[in-house]
């Protein structure tokens, strides 16, 4: 954010508005930047719906996979049919996309180091993971990183 600040511009609410701010440093090519956002979020509503699909309908132990009919998996298409309108949705609201953007960022980054503790003490597990479960190598470059599994 320091190059945005640097442009005098603080208060960003769309990714034309941080294009603008990017200007003065990055010059034309600052017009890249919302090609950018485009180009990545696109592909992003395909992966976070389906990936939240697979997550829940996979946690629920019901029928996955886009190579099946929708009718062997009705709640599967249902959930990423459900993820994108809420998707679409959010953008008929009055919420701060940059702001949303941040604070996702922020709860990513509290949530991921209990996660990972949690997957990291599962992995040892030899009756849960089987023959998948952690190695010798794997725990010393754990513990090499901080980290006790």
């Amino acid at each position: 954010m320091s190059l945005i600040n640097a442009s005098g511009k603080t208060d960003i609410e769309s990714s034309a508005q941080a294009a603008e701010a990017l200007r003065p440093v990055a010059g034309a090519l600052a017009e890249l930047f919302a090609l950018g956002i485009i180009g990545t979020g696109l592909p992003a509503i395909r992966v976070m719906a389906g990936s939240t699909a697979y997550a829940i309908n996979e946690g629920r132990k019901w029928p996955v996979g886009l190579w099946r009919k929708p009718k062997e998996a009705t709640a599967f298409y249902s959930v990423i049919g459900l993820s994108v309108g809420l998707g679409v949705a959010l953008n008929f609201t009055t919420l701060d996309p940059i702001k949303a953007l941040y604070w996702s960022a922020v709860i990513n980054g509290i949530l991921a180091e209990p996660v990972m503790t949690i997957m990291m003490l599962l992995v040892r597990r030899k009756a849960m993971m089987g023959h998948l479960s952690r190695s010798r190598l794997l725990a010393r470059l754990a513990r090499n990183r901080g980290y006790r599994i």
